[in-house]
């Protein structure tokens, strides 16, 4: 049995509400950045146990380094390339990007950066042994992206491969520390409980068959009035559970008193 990452995320960071809208010299933006900064000691302490394992470790260079990885993680889910994408995304992160994607063209473009990107939060975890460590760290990513997905008959079902939108991201990455061969990749995406809901997606159904035609027989029965057999039972069925229910509700006449 071997263990190459874990199955969620350790002491998710919380993203404040209306990061990349608020400005820091105004009241919201610099408590903002008053809480980040409150909150930085076990950050602090839990890269001090990363660079037990990697001392040269810049947080600059690192967030780089991460915006790197999400693109290529991306473009390979979007080339349909499985193989290359375990490269750049966790056990734990693989089954989530690619659930329901094999019968749909996905069209993914990284633009730009707006900002930045910045690491926000780091976490470290020791599963089994002390000597057996996980790290993750969520960086802050701010881009423009294109994003257009079509389903099996080529309709568009959400985004647009012609708009490119502004995406402000908290993005989760792990590394096995203790593994020689470990590496930085993907592991899940933070969503705050007040960012407003994405667009729904829309779908293609299949329609339903057509009724078929009616019969000369029918046709004569609608003009003249006549009920069939089997509508005359549906009719009488329908009466008979009206009275049931009247009866159960109280409302059927009582009887005389002797």
């Amino acid at each position: 049995m071997t263990m190459s990452s874990t199955n969620g995320i350790l002491d998710p960071f919380v993203p404040p509400e209306g990061d990349g809208k608020a400005s820091i010299i105004s009241g919201v933006g610099a408590r903002q950045r008053w809480d980040i900064v409150s909150k930085k000691g076990r950050s602090m302490l839990a890269l001090r146990k990363v660079r037990t394992y990697e001392d040269e470790l810049d947080l600059p260079t690192f967030a780089e380094h991460a915006l790197d990885v999400y693109i290529k993680a991306h473009t390979a889910l979007a080339d349909k390339k499985y193989d290359s994408l375990h490269d750049f995304v966790t056990e734990h992160a693989f089954p989530h990007m690619t659930f329901k994607t094999n019968l749909k063209t996905i069209k993914w473009q990284f633009i730009s950066a707006i900002e930045k990107p910045l690491v926000s939060h780091v976490r470290t975890l020791d599963v089994l042994s002390k000597n057996n460590l996980f790290a993750q760290m969520t960086v802050r990513l701010h881009t423009r992206q294109i994003l257009a997905i079509y389903d099996r008959f080529g309709i568009l079902m959400h985004g647009s491969d012609a708009v490119v939108k502004d995406v402000l991201e908290y993005v989760v990455f792990e590394k096995h520390i203790a593994n020689l061969y470990g590496k930085w990749r993907l592991h899940a995406k933070i969503t705050p409980e007040w960012m407003p809901p994405k667009e729904p997606i829309r779908r293609t159904f299949i329609a339903p068959p057509a009724p078929p035609p009616k019969t000369e027989r029918e046709i004569r029965y609608e003009k003249e009035g006549i009920m069939s057999d089997q509508r005359k039972a549906d009719k009488k069925d329908r009466e008979n559970q009206k009275k049931a229910e009247e009866s159960s509700q109280g409302n059927s006449p009582q009887p005389a008193l002797a």
